[in-house]
């Protein structure tokens, strides 16, 4: 069986929305660089945003468009329904 391996965890930004404030979390796991959307508090669900971000850039310009949405729909952009209409 393999096992994995996960650096710590990095927010990188913070945002309110209509179930609160979330936070968007770096962290390298097995060598790549993943982004998570966490909720701040104990409730709410936890949604990968992007699972392999390959240079600084990336997740620098992921991270600004990302919150420009949830300025946008006033919510955690990977929702459903957030903004497609769902």
């Amino acid at each position: 069986m393999a096992t994995s391996t996960a650096g710590e965890r990095k927010v990188l930004a913070r945002y309110e929305a209509d179930e609160g404030e979330r936070q968007l979390v770096a962290q390298r796991i097995n060598g790549h660089v993943a982004l998570s959307d966490i909720p701040a508090g104990e409730q709410g669900r936890v949604h990968l945003v992007e699972r392999h971000i390959g240079a600084l850039a990336e997740l620098d310009a992921l991270v600004e468009d990302y919150l420009a949405k949830a300025a946008e729909c006033g919510r955690c952009p990977m929702a459903p329904g957030a903004w497609w209409g769902a």
